[in-house]
């Protein structure tokens, strides 16, 4: 034998946080949410939190089948309601590390309501948004994120709604910590997702993520990896902006960074203080 060939494959520790049982996923090629969940894994790995205390909710969508993916505790919600259900499942238990991990139109569509109250009441909880400017699962319809302009399969001639900046919704609804990476920024978005679950309160963190099937290909913008390059020439990283500043353009500059972080007291530690403030010594605290 003039060589011998090495037939072990090397053991990914992402594989550790994976139910492999359901590998492999069903994104598309191109696709920038299997990206996310490897940054997810990563600031996990290194977060020393409990994994046994760690719940991930979802709700319908591309974005939504991360919960069926990851080896913890998670529950994939009905469309729009993963903010709902994480806010029960944390007040049920404190003790849990609660994040939502779901899309644009499941987060700000359908479960839009869901989203301004939970930020404006601070509940202990992070949310990881991916935005592809679309419905990707349901066929490309247009969503609140799509940039005006972008055609989808209900705006075929062109969208002409103004898009939400979400990073200027979650601020201006109460959010503790707002940052915006893109799929292309791995090691940012690991250190965003690590400080935003470390946070105590409402944190949110908007990845863009190309959609190459649909949101891609019906604007003539390449593949995934057309529009990694797009994310790398056109993104400028200001940390500390001004959030209403930070909209998004068609195929326009990206502002990503550390928008917002701040303390402010959580749902419960209001609650609580209100009703010992109105009860007195006679009130126990709620933890649970």
């Amino acid at each position: 034998m003039l060589y011998e060939i090495e037939e072990a494959i090397p053991h990914n520790s992402v594989e550790d946080y994976l139910r492999m049982d359901r590998i492999p996923h069903i994104w598309c090629p191109g696709c920038g949410i299997g990206t996310t969940v490897n940054c997810f894994v990563r600031a996990l790995e290194t977060s020393n939190l409990n994994l046994d205390k760690v719940s991930v909710v979802s709700g319908i969508g591309c974005t939504g089948r991360v919960a069926g993916y990851m080896n913890l505790d998670s529950f994939h919600a009905t469309h729009g309601r993963a903010i709902p259900f994480a806010t029960g499942l944390k007040l049920a238990n404190p003790e849990l590390k609660v994040i939502v991990y779901s899309g644009d139109g499941d987060l700000t569509a359908i479960g839009g309501n869901h989203f301004i109250h939970a930020a404006r009441r601070n509940v202990d909880m992070t949310v990881i948004l991916v935005n592809n400017f679309i419905y990707g699962m349901t066929g490309g319809q247009v969503a609140p994120t799509t940039p005006m302009t972008a055609t989808a399969t209900t705006t075929p001639f062109g969208n002409f709604e103004n898009s939400f900046n979400l990073p200027y919704l979650a601020e201006s609804c109460g959010a503790v910590y707002v940052a915006r990476w893109t799929s292309y920024h791995v090691r940012h978005l690991t250190k965003a997702m690590k400080e935003a679950i470390a946070k105590k309160g409402f944190s949110f963190i908007e990845v863009l993520s190309p959609c190459p099937t649909l949101y891609s290909r019906r604007n003539k913008l390449g593949d995934g990896l057309d529009q990694m390059v797009y994310y790398e020439k056109n993104s400028e990283i200001k940390h500390g902006a001004d959030t209403r500043t930070v909209a998004l353009e068609f195929q326009g500059k990206i502002i990503c960074g550390k928008f917002i972080d701040k303390e402010r007291p959580t749902y419960l530690e209001l609650m609580n203080a209100h009703y010992k403030k109105v009860f007195g010594d006679s009130f126990q605290e709620y933890n649970g």
